[in-house]
Protein backbone atom coordinates (compact mmCIF):
# COMPACT_ATOMS: atom_id res chain seq x y z
CA UNK A 1 0.00 0.00 0.00
CA UNK A 2 1.35 3.42 -0.92
CA UNK A 3 1.67 5.61 2.15
CA UNK A 4 0.43 9.18 1.74
CA UNK A 5 1.18 11.92 4.21
CA UNK A 6 -1.92 13.72 5.37
CA UNK A 7 -2.22 16.21 8.18
CA UNK A 8 -5.78 17.15 8.73
CA UNK A 9 -5.81 20.15 11.03
CA UNK A 10 -8.34 22.09 13.11
CA UNK A 11 -10.44 25.20 12.93
CA UNK A 12 -12.74 26.64 15.55
CA UNK A 13 -15.74 26.49 13.21
CA UNK A 14 -15.83 22.76 13.66
CA UNK A 15 -15.47 21.11 17.05
CA UNK A 16 -15.63 17.44 17.86
CA UNK A 17 -16.39 15.47 20.98
CA UNK A 18 -17.96 12.39 22.54
CA UNK A 19 -20.85 11.86 24.94
CA UNK A 20 -21.34 10.05 28.18
CA UNK A 21 -23.51 7.66 30.18
CA UNK A 22 -23.30 6.78 33.79
CA UNK A 23 -21.33 3.57 34.32
CA UNK A 24 -21.36 3.72 38.09
CA UNK A 25 -18.53 6.23 38.41
CA UNK A 26 -18.15 9.98 38.04
CA UNK A 27 -16.57 10.44 34.60
CA UNK A 28 -17.27 7.10 32.95
CA UNK A 29 -13.59 6.11 33.07
CA UNK A 30 -12.39 5.36 36.57
CA UNK A 31 -8.74 6.11 37.18
CA UNK A 32 -6.86 3.49 35.24
CA UNK A 33 -9.81 1.32 34.07
CA UNK A 34 -8.40 -1.50 36.13
CA UNK A 35 -11.18 -1.19 38.66
CA UNK A 36 -13.77 -3.48 37.19
CA UNK A 37 -13.43 -2.62 33.48
CA UNK A 38 -16.83 -1.05 33.35
CA UNK A 39 -16.75 -0.20 29.62
CA UNK A 40 -18.14 -3.35 28.09
CA UNK A 41 -15.22 -5.72 28.62
CA UNK A 42 -13.76 -7.91 31.27
CA UNK A 43 -10.03 -8.22 31.65
CA UNK A 44 -8.71 -10.16 28.68
CA UNK A 45 -12.14 -11.35 27.50
CA UNK A 46 -14.47 -9.95 24.89
CA UNK A 47 -18.04 -9.50 26.04
CA UNK A 48 -20.49 -8.57 23.29
CA UNK A 49 -22.68 -5.58 24.17
CA UNK A 50 -26.35 -6.36 24.66
CA UNK A 51 -27.67 -3.83 22.18
CA UNK A 52 -26.51 -1.49 19.43
CA UNK A 53 -25.84 1.90 21.09
CA UNK A 54 -27.48 5.15 20.03
CA UNK A 55 -25.08 8.10 20.19
CA UNK A 56 -27.94 10.53 20.75
CA UNK A 57 -28.92 8.84 24.01
CA UNK A 58 -25.99 10.23 25.94
CA UNK A 59 -23.48 7.39 25.77
CA UNK A 60 -19.82 7.82 26.63
CA UNK A 61 -17.28 7.30 23.89
CA UNK A 62 -14.31 5.21 24.92
CA UNK A 63 -12.01 6.84 22.36
CA UNK A 64 -12.15 9.29 19.46
CA UNK A 65 -9.74 9.68 16.55
CA UNK A 66 -9.73 10.22 12.78
CA UNK A 67 -8.81 7.79 10.04
CA UNK A 68 -6.24 8.46 7.29
CA UNK A 69 -8.79 10.54 5.37
CA UNK A 70 -9.71 12.72 8.34
CA UNK A 71 -13.07 11.02 9.03
CA UNK A 72 -13.87 11.01 12.77
CA UNK A 73 -14.17 7.61 14.43
CA UNK A 74 -16.07 7.33 17.72
CA UNK A 75 -15.60 4.10 19.69
CA UNK A 76 -18.04 2.80 22.27
CA UNK A 77 -17.71 -0.69 23.70
CA UNK A 78 -17.43 -3.00 20.68
CA UNK A 79 -19.02 -0.48 18.31
CA UNK A 80 -17.79 2.23 15.98
CA UNK A 81 -19.55 5.40 14.82
CA UNK A 82 -18.12 6.89 11.62
CA UNK A 83 -18.55 10.60 11.08
CA UNK A 84 -20.98 12.90 12.84
CA UNK A 85 -24.17 10.99 12.18
CA UNK A 86 -25.36 7.51 11.35
CA UNK A 87 -25.84 4.24 13.16
CA UNK A 88 -23.16 2.29 14.98
CA UNK A 89 -21.48 -0.70 13.42
CA UNK A 90 -19.33 -3.43 14.89
CA UNK A 91 -15.77 -2.16 15.24
CA UNK A 92 -14.40 -5.43 13.91
CA UNK A 93 -16.19 -4.85 10.60
CA UNK A 94 -13.65 -2.09 9.93
CA UNK A 95 -10.75 -3.41 11.98
CA UNK A 96 -11.01 -7.07 11.07
CA UNK A 97 -8.14 -8.16 13.31
CA UNK A 98 -10.38 -7.44 16.27
CA UNK A 99 -11.67 -10.96 15.73
CA UNK A 100 -8.14 -12.26 16.30
CA UNK A 101 -7.65 -10.06 19.37
CA UNK A 102 -11.16 -10.20 20.71
CA UNK A 103 -10.41 -8.38 23.93
CA UNK A 104 -9.88 -5.25 21.81
CA UNK A 105 -13.68 -4.91 21.76
CA UNK A 106 -13.10 -1.99 24.07
CA UNK A 107 -10.23 0.48 23.73
CA UNK A 108 -8.93 2.75 26.47
CA UNK A 109 -7.59 5.44 24.13
CA UNK A 110 -6.83 6.10 20.46
CA UNK A 111 -5.12 8.68 18.29
CA UNK A 112 -3.74 9.09 14.79
CA UNK A 113 0.03 9.22 15.00
CA UNK A 114 1.73 12.32 13.61
CA UNK A 115 5.46 11.74 13.17
CA UNK A 116 6.69 12.73 9.72
CA UNK A 117 10.29 11.81 10.56
CA UNK A 118 9.17 8.17 10.57
CA UNK A 119 7.00 7.71 7.44
CA UNK A 120 6.43 4.01 8.20
CA UNK A 121 4.54 5.07 11.35
CA UNK A 122 3.14 8.45 10.34
CA UNK A 123 -0.68 8.49 10.09
CA UNK A 124 -1.13 5.10 11.77
CA UNK A 125 -4.15 4.77 14.05
CA UNK A 126 -2.98 3.74 17.50
CA UNK A 127 -5.19 1.89 20.01
CA UNK A 128 -4.47 1.32 23.69
CA UNK A 129 -6.03 -1.47 25.76
CA UNK A 130 -4.92 -2.27 29.27
CA UNK A 131 -1.17 -2.90 28.93
CA UNK A 132 -1.00 -3.23 25.14
CA UNK A 133 -0.80 -1.05 22.06
CA UNK A 134 -2.18 -1.83 18.58
CA UNK A 135 -1.03 0.02 15.45
CA UNK A 136 -3.21 0.11 12.31
CA UNK A 137 -2.68 1.52 8.85
CA UNK A 138 -5.63 1.59 6.46
CA UNK A 139 -7.52 -0.64 8.89
CA UNK A 140 -4.87 -3.38 8.88
CA UNK A 141 -2.88 -4.31 11.96
CA UNK A 142 0.84 -3.64 11.45
CA UNK A 143 3.29 -6.52 11.75
CA UNK A 144 4.66 -7.19 15.22
CA UNK A 145 1.60 -5.80 17.01
CA UNK A 146 0.19 -5.83 19.63
CA UNK A 147 3.12 -4.72 21.79
CA UNK A 148 3.41 -3.65 25.41
CA UNK A 149 2.85 0.04 25.99
CA UNK A 150 6.12 0.24 27.90
CA UNK A 151 8.01 -1.06 24.86
CA UNK A 152 6.73 1.62 22.48
CA UNK A 153 6.11 4.46 24.93
CA UNK A 154 8.52 4.03 27.85
CA UNK A 155 7.41 5.94 30.91
CA UNK A 156 3.73 5.93 29.96
CA UNK A 157 1.44 4.02 32.35
CA UNK A 158 -0.94 1.22 31.45
CA UNK A 159 -4.74 1.45 31.63
CA UNK A 160 -4.95 4.91 30.10
CA UNK A 161 -8.04 7.10 29.99
CA UNK A 162 -7.28 9.13 26.86
CA UNK A 163 -4.56 10.11 24.41
CA UNK A 164 -4.21 12.71 21.66
CA UNK A 165 -1.46 13.55 19.17
CA UNK A 166 0.16 16.98 19.28
CA UNK A 167 2.35 17.78 16.24
CA UNK A 168 4.80 20.66 16.21
CA UNK A 169 4.47 23.61 16.40
CA UNK A 170 1.27 23.05 18.35
CA UNK A 171 3.61 21.32 20.79
CA UNK A 172 7.35 22.01 20.92
CA UNK A 173 8.05 18.71 19.15
CA UNK A 174 5.88 15.98 17.65
CA UNK A 175 4.29 14.56 20.78
CA UNK A 176 1.44 12.59 22.30
CA UNK A 177 -0.51 13.75 25.34
CA UNK A 178 -1.63 10.89 27.58
CA UNK A 179 -4.31 11.16 30.28
CA UNK A 180 -4.77 8.91 33.29
CA UNK A 181 -7.00 10.28 35.99
CA UNK A 182 -5.62 13.72 36.84
CA UNK A 183 -2.14 12.83 35.57
CA UNK A 184 -1.00 14.29 32.25
CA UNK A 185 2.01 12.94 30.33
CA UNK A 186 3.66 14.63 27.33
CA UNK A 187 5.64 12.08 25.32
CA UNK A 188 8.27 13.49 22.93
CA UNK A 189 8.67 11.25 19.87
CA UNK A 190 12.12 12.56 19.04
CA UNK A 191 13.77 12.18 22.46
CA UNK A 192 11.39 9.62 24.03
CA UNK A 193 11.30 11.94 27.05
CA UNK A 194 8.18 12.09 29.22
CA UNK A 195 7.17 15.36 30.87
CA UNK A 196 4.50 15.45 33.54
CA UNK A 197 2.01 18.32 33.19
CA UNK A 198 -0.61 19.85 35.44
CA UNK A 199 -3.74 20.88 33.57
CA UNK A 200 -5.56 22.45 36.49
CA UNK A 201 -8.19 24.13 34.33
CA UNK A 202 -9.41 20.86 32.85
CA UNK A 203 -11.59 18.07 34.20
CA UNK A 204 -10.37 14.48 33.91
CA UNK A 205 -10.73 13.44 30.28
CA UNK A 206 -12.55 10.25 29.35
CA UNK A 207 -11.34 10.69 25.77
CA UNK A 208 -9.44 13.38 23.90
CA UNK A 209 -9.36 14.49 20.29
CA UNK A 210 -7.46 16.78 17.95
CA UNK A 211 -9.57 18.08 15.09
CA UNK A 212 -8.63 20.88 12.71
CA UNK A 213 -5.86 22.14 15.00
CA UNK A 214 -8.03 22.36 18.10
CA UNK A 215 -7.99 20.08 21.12
CA UNK A 216 -11.00 18.67 22.92
CA UNK A 217 -11.31 16.94 26.27
CA UNK A 218 -14.48 14.88 26.61
CA UNK A 219 -15.88 14.34 30.08
CA UNK A 220 -19.31 12.93 30.70
CA UNK A 221 -21.70 14.25 28.09
CA UNK A 222 -19.75 17.51 27.93
CA UNK A 223 -16.56 18.69 26.28
CA UNK A 224 -14.00 21.44 26.81
CA UNK A 225 -11.57 22.91 24.29
CA UNK A 226 -8.08 23.26 25.73
CA UNK A 227 -4.58 24.49 24.98
CA UNK A 228 -2.36 21.40 24.50
CA UNK A 229 0.69 23.13 26.01
CA UNK A 230 -0.88 24.62 29.11
CA UNK A 231 -4.21 22.87 29.52
CA UNK A 232 -5.94 26.24 29.76
CA UNK A 233 -9.62 26.28 28.84
CA UNK A 234 -10.80 29.54 27.27
CA UNK A 235 -14.37 30.56 26.64
CA UNK A 236 -17.61 29.16 28.00
CA UNK A 237 -17.02 25.51 28.72
CA UNK A 238 -18.04 22.79 29.26
CA UNK A 239 -20.54 22.45 26.44
CA UNK A 240 -22.99 19.74 25.52
CA UNK A 241 -21.43 17.29 23.07
CA UNK A 242 -24.60 16.61 21.14
CA UNK A 243 -24.97 20.30 20.34
CA UNK A 244 -21.79 20.26 18.29
CA UNK A 245 -20.67 16.81 17.20
CA UNK A 246 -23.71 14.78 16.39
CA UNK A 247 -26.84 15.21 14.34
CA UNK A 248 -29.40 14.61 17.07
CA UNK A 249 -32.85 16.14 16.59
CA UNK A 250 -33.25 16.90 20.30
CA UNK A 251 -30.04 18.88 20.52
CA UNK A 252 -29.48 20.33 17.04
CA UNK A 253 -31.01 23.74 17.78
CA UNK A 254 -30.24 24.28 21.45
CA UNK A 255 -27.20 26.51 20.94
CA UNK A 256 -29.07 28.91 18.59
CA UNK A 257 -32.76 28.26 19.27
CA UNK A 258 -33.86 31.30 17.26
CA UNK A 259 -32.30 29.95 14.06
CA UNK A 260 -34.08 27.17 12.19
CA UNK A 261 -32.13 24.12 11.16
CA UNK A 262 -31.43 24.56 7.43
CA UNK A 263 -32.85 22.32 4.75
CA UNK A 264 -29.75 21.00 3.03
CA UNK A 265 -31.43 19.83 -0.16
CA UNK A 266 -30.61 21.67 -2.27
CA UNK A 267 -27.71 23.65 -0.82
CA UNK A 268 -26.29 26.75 -2.45
CA UNK A 269 -22.65 27.06 -1.48
CA UNK A 270 -21.29 30.56 -1.98
CA UNK A 271 -17.77 29.95 -0.73
CA UNK A 272 -15.68 27.11 0.53
CA UNK A 273 -12.04 26.81 1.47
CA UNK A 274 -9.35 24.90 3.30
CA UNK A 275 -8.24 27.03 6.24
CA UNK A 276 -4.50 27.50 6.29
CA UNK A 277 -1.64 26.32 4.14
CA UNK A 278 1.41 24.17 4.58
CA UNK A 279 0.82 22.19 7.73
CA UNK A 280 -2.84 23.29 7.77
CA UNK A 281 -4.62 20.66 5.71
CA UNK A 282 -8.11 20.21 7.09
CA UNK A 283 -11.25 18.87 5.50
CA UNK A 284 -13.46 21.50 3.79
CA UNK A 285 -13.92 24.47 6.09
CA UNK A 286 -15.40 26.96 6.46
CA UNK A 287 -18.47 26.28 4.38
CA UNK A 288 -20.25 29.60 3.97
CA UNK A 289 -23.81 29.00 2.86
CA UNK A 290 -26.65 31.35 2.09
CA UNK A 291 -28.37 32.97 3.82
CA UNK A 292 -25.30 34.18 5.71
CA UNK A 293 -24.88 31.17 7.96
CA UNK A 294 -22.18 28.72 8.91
CA UNK A 295 -23.06 25.05 9.45
CA UNK A 296 -22.16 23.32 12.68
CA UNK A 297 -21.27 19.66 12.93
CA UNK A 298 -24.47 18.89 14.78
CA UNK A 299 -26.62 20.36 12.02
CA UNK A 300 -27.39 23.79 13.50
CA UNK A 301 -26.25 27.07 11.99
CA UNK A 302 -25.02 30.44 13.13
CA UNK A 303 -24.90 33.81 11.34
CA UNK A 304 -21.59 34.58 9.65
CA UNK A 305 -21.36 37.90 11.47
CA UNK A 306 -21.02 36.10 14.80
CA UNK A 307 -17.58 34.92 13.66
CA UNK A 308 -16.69 37.58 11.07
CA UNK A 309 -18.45 40.66 12.38
CA UNK A 310 -17.25 42.96 9.58
CA UNK A 311 -18.81 40.75 6.89
CA UNK A 312 -22.52 41.42 6.90
CA UNK A 313 -23.80 39.61 3.83
CA UNK A 314 -23.03 36.83 1.39
CA UNK A 315 -19.41 35.85 0.83
CA UNK A 316 -18.38 35.31 -2.80
CA UNK A 317 -15.10 33.48 -2.16
CA UNK A 318 -12.77 32.32 0.60
CA UNK A 319 -9.14 31.27 0.55
CA UNK A 320 -6.09 31.18 2.78
CA UNK A 321 -2.54 32.43 2.50
CA UNK A 322 -0.01 31.53 5.18
CA UNK A 323 -2.04 31.53 8.40
CA UNK A 324 -4.63 34.12 7.38
CA UNK A 325 -8.14 33.66 6.04
CA UNK A 326 -9.39 35.88 3.20
CA UNK A 327 -13.08 36.46 2.54
CA UNK A 328 -14.14 38.14 -0.70
CA UNK A 329 -17.45 39.98 -0.87
CA UNK A 330 -18.44 42.01 -3.92
CA UNK A 331 -15.62 44.51 -4.52
CA UNK A 332 -13.78 44.00 -1.23
CA UNK A 333 -11.41 41.55 0.45
CA UNK A 334 -11.45 40.98 4.23
CA UNK A 335 -8.34 39.35 5.76
CA UNK A 336 -8.52 37.70 9.19
CA UNK A 337 -5.97 36.35 11.62
CA UNK A 338 -7.50 33.01 12.63
CA UNK A 339 -7.72 32.34 16.36
CA UNK A 340 -10.12 32.02 19.25
CA UNK A 341 -11.63 35.27 18.01
CA UNK A 342 -10.94 35.98 14.35
CA UNK A 343 -9.31 39.42 14.04
CA UNK A 344 -9.53 41.64 10.97
CA UNK A 345 -6.01 42.57 9.87
CA UNK A 346 -4.94 46.20 9.81
CA UNK A 347 -5.66 47.97 6.54
CA UNK A 348 -8.60 45.75 5.61
CA UNK A 349 -10.96 45.60 3.88
CA UNK A 350 -9.20 46.36 0.61
CA UNK A 351 -10.61 46.40 -2.89
CA UNK A 352 -10.39 43.22 -4.96
CA UNK A 353 -8.34 45.16 -7.51
CA UNK A 354 -5.85 46.30 -4.88
CA UNK A 355 -5.50 42.90 -3.23
CA UNK A 356 -5.74 40.51 -6.20
CA UNK A 357 -4.96 42.66 -9.21
CA UNK A 358 -8.28 41.95 -10.89
CA UNK A 359 -11.57 43.80 -11.02
CA UNK A 360 -14.23 42.43 -8.72
CA UNK A 361 -16.49 40.75 -8.11
CA UNK A 362 -15.11 37.20 -8.50
CA UNK A 363 -16.84 33.84 -8.41
CA UNK A 364 -14.44 31.72 -6.36
CA UNK A 365 -10.82 31.45 -5.24
CA UNK A 366 -8.56 28.82 -3.72
CA UNK A 367 -4.94 28.18 -2.76
CA UNK A 368 -3.08 24.87 -2.72
CA UNK A 369 -0.69 23.57 -0.07
CA UNK A 370 2.36 25.77 0.49
CA UNK A 371 2.16 27.50 -2.90
CA UNK A 372 2.16 31.29 -2.84
CA UNK A 373 -0.36 31.54 -5.67
CA UNK A 374 -4.09 32.02 -5.27
CA UNK A 375 -6.23 30.80 -8.15
CA UNK A 376 -9.13 33.13 -8.94
CA UNK A 377 -12.17 32.10 -10.97
CA UNK A 378 -14.10 34.92 -12.65
CA UNK A 379 -16.70 35.07 -15.36
CA UNK A 380 -18.00 31.99 -17.09
CA UNK A 381 -14.98 29.68 -16.97
CA UNK A 382 -11.82 31.80 -16.67
CA UNK A 383 -9.16 31.19 -14.05
CA UNK A 384 -6.22 33.45 -13.14
CA UNK A 385 -3.15 33.10 -10.90
CA UNK A 386 -2.22 35.73 -8.32
CA UNK A 387 1.20 35.71 -6.65
CA UNK A 388 0.41 36.67 -3.05
CA UNK A 389 4.11 37.14 -2.24
CA UNK A 390 4.54 39.84 -4.90
CA UNK A 391 4.70 43.48 -3.82
CA UNK A 392 2.36 44.40 -6.68
CA UNK A 393 -0.19 41.69 -7.29
CA UNK A 394 -1.57 40.99 -10.73
CA UNK A 395 -3.93 38.37 -12.13
CA UNK A 396 -1.96 36.43 -14.74
CA UNK A 397 -1.99 33.16 -16.68
CA UNK A 398 -5.59 33.37 -17.88
CA UNK A 399 -7.03 30.03 -18.97
CA UNK A 400 -10.36 28.24 -19.25
CA UNK A 401 -11.50 25.60 -16.78
CA UNK A 402 -13.97 22.79 -17.41
CA UNK A 403 -17.09 24.55 -16.13
CA UNK A 404 -18.11 27.56 -13.96
CA UNK A 405 -17.95 27.11 -10.20
CA UNK A 406 -19.76 28.63 -7.23
CA UNK A 407 -16.97 27.63 -4.84
CA UNK A 408 -13.61 25.89 -4.90
CA UNK A 409 -11.01 24.49 -2.55
CA UNK A 410 -7.68 22.69 -2.69
CA UNK A 411 -6.27 20.15 -0.26
CA UNK A 412 -3.86 17.23 -0.07
CA UNK A 413 -6.22 15.07 -2.15
CA UNK A 414 -6.66 17.56 -4.99
CA UNK A 415 -9.06 20.29 -6.09
CA UNK A 416 -12.81 20.43 -5.51
CA UNK A 417 -15.18 22.59 -7.57
CA UNK A 418 -18.76 23.18 -6.43
CA UNK A 419 -21.57 23.99 -8.84
CA UNK A 420 -25.07 24.21 -7.44
CA UNK A 421 -25.77 21.25 -5.17
CA UNK A 422 -22.98 19.13 -6.68
CA UNK A 423 -19.21 19.07 -6.49
CA UNK A 424 -16.47 17.54 -8.61
CA UNK A 425 -13.09 16.30 -7.40
CA UNK A 426 -9.88 16.59 -9.45
CA UNK A 427 -6.76 14.76 -8.31
CA UNK A 428 -4.49 17.51 -9.64
CA UNK A 429 -4.83 21.15 -10.66
CA UNK A 430 -3.99 20.31 -14.28
CA UNK A 431 -7.09 18.15 -14.59
CA UNK A 432 -9.24 21.29 -14.29
CA UNK A 433 -8.26 22.10 -17.85
CA UNK A 434 -8.90 18.69 -19.36
CA UNK A 435 -12.06 17.48 -21.05
CA UNK A 436 -12.56 14.43 -18.85
CA UNK A 437 -15.53 15.17 -16.57
CA UNK A 438 -15.06 13.54 -13.12
CA UNK A 439 -17.75 11.87 -11.07
CA UNK A 440 -20.45 14.16 -9.71
CA UNK A 441 -21.01 14.20 -5.92
CA UNK A 442 -23.81 15.66 -3.84
CA UNK A 443 -22.89 18.59 -1.58
CA UNK A 444 -25.63 18.06 1.01
CA UNK A 445 -24.80 14.38 1.43
CA UNK A 446 -21.01 14.26 1.21
CA UNK A 447 -19.87 17.70 2.38
CA UNK A 448 -22.54 18.57 4.92
CA UNK A 449 -23.18 15.04 6.11
CA UNK A 450 -26.94 15.12 5.55
CA UNK A 451 -28.88 11.91 5.07
CA UNK A 452 -30.57 13.13 1.89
Amino acid sequence: VTRMTKDFSTDQLFSLTSTAVEHGHEHGHEHGHEHGHEHGHEHGHWRSPAAVPDRCQGIEMDAVTVNEDGIPYFFHSGFLFKGFHGAAERANETFTELDEHQHLGHVDAAFRLHYEDHPTEHNNIIFFLDTQIFSYYQHKLEGGYPKNISEVYPGIPDHLDAAVECPKPECEEDSVIFFKGDEIFHFNFKTKAVEMKEFTSMPNCTSAFRFMEHYYCFHGHNFSKFDPKTGEVHGRYPKEARDFFMRCSKFSQSAFPSLPTPHFHPVLVSSLCVCGSGRHRPPPNPLCIRPLRLPRVGGGVEPIELTFKEVKSDVDAAFTFKDDLYLVKDEHVFAYRVGENHTLLDGYPKTVKEELGIEGPIDSAFSCDEHQHVHVVKGSQLMYDVDMAASERNATNERSIMFPSDAAMCGPRGVTLVKGNHFYHFDTLKLLFSRAVPERHQVSLELFGCDH
